[in-house]
């Protein structure tokens, strides 16, 4: 009856092994995917990043990557522990997990936060830094470049609609040679359009570019916050299987 239990034992070990390793290639990849999802929110779209006053959107992202960075490393970490059935290996991999699972929560919730309090910081600052700022210094080079990118992939004019370049510092200033909007609301770019503000030339969104803005952003907030979360929940099927593998494991001699 012993040897029966002892082979029985020895069997769901083995399973548990092959279980958790499976989980861990898995993971490898997620960690992969969570990664990319967050250097391509960083590098493909970080001119956007600059128009916004909180760094909560950006720091959902460099959270992702740092996680998935960390998940890679893990998932061979786990490999190593599952195969040689260290305890103490499969301990500190258990430790890694749920470090990976909080930060991921973190991204999740800071997405879901920032989702909800995106529009009022759109409507109170997006404007003001567009008509303060634009062409305004070497310092907001990168915010003039960002206006720029942003009416012109979004086929938008001005904050709320093009009228809210008349407050604009540099469209009142000598500098813009008579432009009353910036070249790039125009639905063919050349040097000067900007003179011209009719519909005919220059684009007139309803809502302007916020609502362009607030729907690219959000749209993107919620692939962070799924990614975040549902990896984090996957993460708890792996702390079950190490924590069986761990108890299935008989103890290291000293």
């Amino acid at each position: 009856m012993g040897a029966y239990e002892e082979k029985k034992e020895a069997c769901g070990t083995v399973c548990l092994k092959y279980l958790l390793f499976t989980f861990n290639f898995l993971f490898w990849l997620a960690g992969g995917v969570v990664m990319a999802v967050g250097v391509w929110t960083l590098v493909e779209k970080s001119d956007y990043i600059s128009l916004l006053p909180s760094k909560t959107y950006a720091a959902s992202a460099y959270i992702l990557v740092l996680a998935g960075a960390i998940v890679m490393v893990t998932g061979v970490l786990g490999c190593c522990a599952t195969f040689k059935e260290q305890r103490k290996l499969l301990g500190v991999y258990f430790v890694l997990l749920l470090c990976i699972f909080l930060l991921e929560i973190l991204a999740g919730v800071l997405a879901y936060i920032y989702y909800q309090q995106l529009n009022d910081e759109l409507k109170q600052n997006l404007k003001a830094t567009m008509t303060n700022k634009y062409r305004q210094s070497d310092e907001n080079e990168h915010i003039t470049k960002a206006v720029d990118k942003l009416q012109q992939e979004f086929k938008c004019c001005g904050s709320n609609n093009s009228t809210d370049w008349v407050e604009s510092k540099w469209i009142r200033s000598a500098d813009s040679k008579g432009r009353k909007v910036p070249d790039s609301c125009c639905k063919t770019e050349i040097d000067l359009c900007g003179q011209r503000d009719h519909p005919s030339n220059i684009y007139k969104v309803e809502g302007g570019c916020i609502s362009k803005l607030e729907k690219f952003i959000l749209e993107h907030l919620k692939i962070i916050g799924a990614v975040g979360i549902g990896i984090a929940c996957v993460q708890i099927i792996g702390m079950v299987f190490t924590c069986c593998l761990y108890r299935s494991l008989k103890a290291e001699p000293y």
